[in-house]
């Protein structure tokens, strides 16, 4: 019910978390004070992180689980490690919204569970996700609400059941694609080729 530049640049930088697709770190941080820029917004100017700045760092170190790496130069980290560190940096800064741009991409199966699973659970507790992802299996695992684009334009727009079809996902991708329901949630399948 308010207009987004009604909101001062500060009230925006504690309502709104981003995680980039890809975020280069041009200083030499570790991944701990990586995650502690996310308290930035609620720091005065020049002011320090206090122990319940580096708490909140360190909590979203250990959700992500990748608090063994705090230490770690972040250019040292590989292509998921780096996601992890960012996703981490996100939930520092403890937002009510929070922007993902390709949450999973670069993640093992086992942090893109982590990652959504942590996503889902923020969502049940009230924040608002806004995630962009090609996966639609990420997508129907926490979503409410979907919209398939291609090409710059709208195919569909609607509940994870009345988007994540069979027919949907074949006309975005542009490939036959089979959806099929395991345990009440849809299960995206491509087949392969002869």
């Amino acid at each position: 019910g308010r207009e987004q530049k009604s909101y001062t640049r500060r009230e925006l930088s504690h309502l709104v978390g981003l995680v980039p697709q890809e975020e280069h770190v041009t200083f030499e941080l570790n991944v701990f004070e990586y995650a502690l820029l996310g308290r930035a917004p609620y720091l005065g100017m020049l002011a320090l992180p206090g122990d319940d700045d580096r708490s909140a760092a360190y909590r979203a170190l250990e959700s992500i689980g990748i608090d063994t790496l705090a230490h770690r130069p972040v250019p040292s980290l590989s292509g998921g490690e780096r996601q992890l560190a960012t996703v981490a940096r996100a939930l520092t800064q403890d937002p009510q919204v929070l922007l993902l741009d390709e949450p999973t991409s670069h993640l093992d199966l086992a942090n893109a569970r982590r990652i959504l699973t942590i996503l889902d659970v923020l969502k049940r507790g009230g924040r608002t996700i806004v995630c962009t992802t090609h996966d639609p299996n990420a997508a129907a695992a926490i979503a409410d609400h979907v919209l398939l684009t291609r090409g710059g334009r709208v195919i569909a727009q609607g509940s994870v059941e009345s988007v994540i079809t069979s027919e949907q996902l074949s006309a975005t991708y542009g490939v036959p694609v089979e959806v099929v329901t395991i345990e009440g949630h849809p299960l995206v399948l491509t087949h392969k080729t002869s």
